[in-house]
């Protein structure tokens, strides 16, 4: 029989960087749950799981130090984080160093400055802040072109700001107000938007919010305005459906960009939310993103020791890899090392209960060149002080 450090060292093993958060109690368990999920149907449990817990990822140094753990200590050839770009940077010396590969699963809500290009680092994003951008857009087609901004203290701290307002005035439009919130129930008010709208009363109100955020902003509205039909446009993280069945439906006109639903109709996505509620979980945003990065981790494995460990070869041929996942078809942006995947077009319903569901409509068309005319423009004088991920509070 073998030693147990021998088997340790003889596993492929992937490590895992796992956050925590008061916004989403469950998101370390979503995740970990996405990722043993999909192992299990691409018939790798053979793979020894490894994970650490970096907070709310905010600590530099207990980030660096968790990421050194996997490495030195438990082997991790492959590290899957939920870290932000600004956290990825800091890791970026160590994963160079090791000749190991990190893959970040990047909620998207921030933009970086230059966008970054590691053969160490790869990027499975959500892309929340580019939905944003596809957002505005959207609200100019649709014949708006004064908007205004609403947001809280904590979602308005990302440049997903920057992408919805910057997506609004590049397309044509006009912001003519900025609204935030305090972060806490009690500093959450809409009464100014009263004022706002009366001199301003076919505004698009350009909206970033998460979580239970979205739920208080949509009471609120109906408070202020009853069953008036408001103009509202969000982005991605706002059109997740678990915290949506919980939200009052705020009137005909709420729309937006998805990056996913349990609505699209393909094998793989019923495939994935099958899964998931057997093991227990409800499919959200968070599962989905470990699921399909489970699949980006056992390619990189392969690639890995087709290539003799070379780590840069190894990102070189992940620029050629796509595979069919539960929103459709991912694949790499080479230049940025980041993935692109589609985006829907959609609608919140009433549930017949007087709460929110969402309608799928179309998918946007030539993601990829928006994507790419979306990172060419220059982001002067803008700027996140923010090093967590996105709802790691």
């Amino acid at each position: 029989m073998f030693p147990l450090f021998y088997l340790i060292l003889i596993m492929q093993t992937i490590g895992v960087l796992l956050p925590r958060s008061t916004y989403y109690t469950g998101l370390s368990f979503d995740l970990f749950e996405g990722l043993k999920a999909s192992l299990r149907q691409l018939n790798r449990e053979d793979l020894r799981i490894v994970t650490e817990n970096i907070g709310f990822g905010t600590d530099k140094q207990q980030c660096y130090k968790a990421a050194e753990q996997l490495i030195m200590h438990e082997n991790a050839q492959v590290v899957l984080a939920y870290v932000g770009h600004r956290m990825a940077q800091v890791l970026r010396p160590l994963f160079l160093a090791a000749n190991r590969l990190l893959i970040v699963m990047d909620a998207g809500a921030n933009v970086p400055q230059e966008w970054p290009e590691c053969s160490n680092i790869i990027y499975h994003s959500l892309h929340n802040a580019f939905g944003s951008w596809l957002t505005a857009k959207k609200a100019v087609r649709d014949g708006l072109s004064h908007g205004g901004m609403i947001t809280g203290y904590y979602d308005g701290g990302y440049l997903q700001t920057w992408g919805i307002s910057h997506g609004f005035t590049q397309s044509g439009g006009q912001i003519v107000f900025n609204h935030a919130t305090g972060y806490s129930r009690e500093d959450f008010s809409m009464e100014p938007l009263k004022n706002y709208l009366q001199e301003y009363p076919k505004s698009a109100l350009l909206s970033i919010f998460s979580g239970d955020y979205v739920q208080w902003y949509f009471s609120a509205l109906k408070d202020i305005f009853g069953k008036a039909d408001l103009p509202i446009y969000l982005p991605p993280f706002a059109l997740e459906e678990t915290m949506l069945q919980g939200a009052i439906y705020p009137g005909n006109k709420a729309q937006g960009i998805a990056v996913w639903s349990k609505q699209l109709e393909n094998e793989q996505n019923q495939l994935f939310i099958n899964e998931l509620t057997t093991s227990g979980r409800i499919p959200n945003l968070f599962s989905l993103l470990a699921w399909e990065t489970a699949v980006i981790a056992v390619k990189s494995l392969e690639l890995l020791k087709e290539n003799s460990s070379n780590v840069q070869r190894t990102t070189e041929a992940l620029a050629h890899f796509s595979f069919e996942s539960p929103r459709g078809t991912i694949h790499f942006h080479a230049g940025t090392k980041h993935t692109i995947a589609p985006m829907y077009e959609a609608e919140i319903i009433d549930d017949g209960n007087g709460h929110c569901a969402i309608r799928i409509g179309e998918v946007i068309p030539e993601t990829t060149a928006d994507f790419e005319t979306f990172i060419e423009h220059p982001m002067e004088n803008i700027v996140s002080g923010w090093y967590n991920s996105y709802t790691c509070i």
